[in-house]
């Protein structure tokens, strides 16, 4: 049988070592020799011997997600095996966290990590719950973690002499290290004449970066 679609690049290729990688700019393929943890129904393919379970988030996270409606809608996936992660075709782009490393990541972009990663629900400062969503998972430890974007991300640096304002429904993800708050860019009399829909950003300062998407679209629930 002969197509474009057998070729190389769609292939899947034997496993070379335990861990994540790219299958392709959509889809994550990780090859499992103990434990990962990956977002609830992210999983469209495996081979082996795998089991896939709802993975609880604790007390103290399950609590703050029922405040905020922030959190990780997680599965446990054990055993030796092959799995490939994928949400939406959105593209797909491996982080690695080293010893002193901290990314903050919203929930909704977060697709597989390694179980050795540590990660809990912050608060974002200065938001309060003005923030509307602003509770984002705080990753640290050592380990990969898988980050879906819908569209290519912006990766823009933050520095003491610059801060950076990012949209609110559009921010991915910053370093943890970045102080934030909220930063009112609309004059009360724009707000009476209906607004220009750019009322308030997220303030980032400090020394990092800050991770974009091209979109504003309202984000569906992290479990979805």
């Amino acid at each position: 049988m002969q197509s474009e679609l057998f070729a190389s690049k769609n292939m899947a290729q034997p496993p070379t070592a335990a861990g994540m990688e790219l299958q392709n700019d959509k889809c994550v393929k990780y090859t499992v020799n103990g434990e990962c943890l990956a977002r609830q129904g992210s999983m469209v393919a495996f081979r082996g011997n795998l089991r896939f379970d709802k993975k609880g988030q604790g007390v103290g996270n399950f609590l703050k997600r029922q405040v905020t409606g922030e959190g990780l809608a997680l599965m446990s996936v054990s055993g030796q095996g092959e799995a490939w992660f994928a949400h939406e075709a959105e593209n797909c782009f491996i982080v690695e966290i080293g010893p002193g490393d901290a990314l903050t990541v919203n929930g909704r972009n977060v697709l597989c990590f390694d179980a050795g990663l540590h990660y809990d629900i912050g608060v974002v400062k200065g938001a309060g719950m003005a923030g509307g969503g602003l509770f984002n998972s705080v990753f640290s430890g050592q380990g990969k973690l898988a980050v879906i974007c819908e569209g290519s991300p912006i990766v823009i640096p933050v520095s003491t002499q610059a801060p950076v304002f990012v949209d609110t429904d559009a921010v991915v993800g910053w370093s943890a290290q970045l102080q934030t708050s909220l930063h009112r860019s609309q004059s009360f009399g724009s707000m009476i004449r209906g607004g220009s829909g750019e009322a308030v950003q997220l303030r980032l300062d400090g020394e990092g970066f800050v991770i974009v998407r091209p979109s504003e679209k309202q984000p569906a629930s992290a479990s979805n």
